[in-house]
């Protein structure tokens, strides 16, 4: 059985985590079951957009800390988990952060640990009711939130509930996690697949390269001064406005008719 179920429909590839009774872990076959969905969404150009969710009652519990194993000899298990990391998650995430389609995350239950990196990579996250947000590393375990918790959630929801979530070993709810812009939305549970795969279709249909270019606009402006980032507008202004997508959105407004963007380039 794959640790990732693949499903490819419309232009919308859906990702499902596939470690239901262990509540999908993020063990290392499923991590490098994903970063080979991730190549396959690269690859294949008939992906205008992608849903990521979990099977079963939970999304991803984050690390199976009952199969770590002992580490080589003249390691420690700290040395050990690092060199994991940077080989095989770390890049699970950046790879993820820059798929050149659309990403939905669908949050079905339990988000924790790593499994709220992960969550969170995406470019539109929404979460059924019942699911919640769990930040177990310092008050369970005394280490870091790690796959990209410590540069995502404070870009998303500040300094001061990034730290509470870290510290305070709450769960937070999907409706509190709403409130708070963590997430786009949240949803009733028999809602939420098929609520995903409708904003994956319509983020399908926008031009090929606008996710990437929202992307970077957004991070650059983490970086910038007011003054850099508009100065950043303008010159990505001066290159999009003489791409073909502009021409199109530009006919089909004086038209009234939607437009009708190219597909993916090879």
């Amino acid at each position: 059985m794959s640790a990732v179920v693949w499903e490819l429909e419309e232009g919308v590839a859906t990702l499902t985590l596939n470690l239901p009774a262990k509540l999908n872990p993020i063990a290392l076959d499923l991590q490098l079951a994903l970063r080979e969905c991730f190549a396959r969404v690269r690859e294949d150009r008939a992906v205008r957009a992608l849903v990521l969710t979990g099977a079963g009652r939970a999304f991803c519990v984050g690390a199976d800390l009952s199969a770590m194993r002992p580490p080589a000899e003249g390691q420690t298990l700290g040395d050990q988990t690092a060199q994991w990391m940077q080989s095989t998650s770390n890049p699970l995430i950046e790879e993820m952060r820059t798929l050149p389609v659309p990403v939905v995350c669908a949050i079905n239950g339990p988000a924790a640990g790593a499994g709220v990196g992960l969550a969170l990579a995406g470019d539109v996250t929404v979460a059924a009711k019942s699911a919640y947000f769990y930040l177990s590393f310092l008050p369970r375990l005394g280490i870091v939130p790690d796959l990209g918790c410590t540069w995502i959630i404070p870009r998303l929801v500040g300094p001061a509930r990034a730290m509470g979530m870290s510290l305070l070993d709450e769960r937070i709810s999907a409706e509190r996690a709403a409130q708070w812009g963590l997430i786009w939305a949240c949803m009733a549970d028999d809602m939420l697949l098929p609520e995903a795969r409708q904003i994956a279709q319509r983020l399908a249909r926008l031009p090929a390269h606008a996710v990437v270019e929202a992307r970077r606009a957004f991070e650059a402006s983490a970086r910038h001064t007011l003054p850099e980032q508009l100065h950043y507008e303008s010159e990505r202004q001066r290159e999009l406005i003489d791409r073909p997508e502009f021409a199109e959105g530009v006919a089909a407004f004086l038209q009234k008719r939607a437009p009708n963007f190219p597909e993916r380039p090879a």
